[in-house]
């Protein structure tokens, strides 16, 4: 885990939520066990894929903003998000990833409430951590600090101004290239949902955690597809 010090040096994430500050008691998750056909896998970690989430497009989803799991990230009440961090998931050399790599209990309060106003859902921060966090080190605190560490030297574009044109997935990741130094649009992934929103930009790390070319599988749609971008909120 030492090896994510190595990146450049932190800057401002530029998240939508500047003054966000997490609630005074964050909601206890459940535990999470492999879902039926996600066997556990441990192939050897050949890379690292830093998977940011829209808000925007995540919330616009819901159904219930006010309900427990999206009450923070989607009600307004903590800020209006613009990116977050879904999460830090270990890679191999093939699609088979490792997954599940050993029974993880509940992620401890002091460190889902640090983590909050990065990935704004304490399940989802529970579930990172049993689905790709324990592949990467036996203690959440240590794995959250490597995503955090992460996700806080990524600059984000400026969204308002990429939702007033027509965009591409390759003039998504050419944005984000260009306002991050040493970052090429081919270590750049975009995923979008069914109906062509931007879900997810996801960079491409090799096994030091630095960025690099991504690999085939995964390299997100093709860069000539269209993407429609859900405006900032508030």
């Amino acid at each position: 885990m030492g090896a994510v010090l190595l990146m450049l040096a932190p800057v401002a994430a530029q998240a939508q939520a500047p003054a966000c500050e997490a609630p005074d008691r964050v909601p206890v998750p459940r535990v999470e066990k492999p879902p039926r056909g996600e066997p556990a896998r441990s192939p050897k970690i050949g890379g690292y894929l830093l998977a940011m989430s829209w808000s925007p497009q995540h919330c616009s989803r819901v159904r219930n903003p006010k309900a427990a799991r999206d009450r923070f990230q989607c009600s307004g009440e903590a800020g209006r998000f613009g990116w977050v961090l879904h999460g830090l998931w270990p890679e191999a050399d093939g699609p088979a990833y490792p997954q599940w790599c050993r029974p993880a209990k509940i992620v401890p309060a002091p460190v889902l409430r640090r983590h909050m106003c990065m990935t704004p859902s304490a399940q989802l921060l529970q579930h990172e951590w049993a689905k790709h966090g324990t592949c990467m080190s036996p203690h959440p605190a240590a794995y959250f600090r490597a995503a955090e560490i992460l996700f806080g030297a990524v600059r984000f574009p400026d969204m308002t101004a990429l939702v007033a044109k027509r965009q591409t997935a390759g003039s998504v990741r050419r944005a984000f290239a260009s306002v991050n130094e040493g970052i090429a649009p081919e270590m750049i992934a975009v995923a979008t949902d069914r109906q062509g929103w931007l879900d997810e930009v996801r960079l491409c790390l090799g096994p030091r955690m630095r960025p690099q070319r991504c690999k085939p599988f995964q390299a997100g749609i093709a860069d000539r597809r269209a993407v429609k971008i859900r405006p900032p909120v508030g």
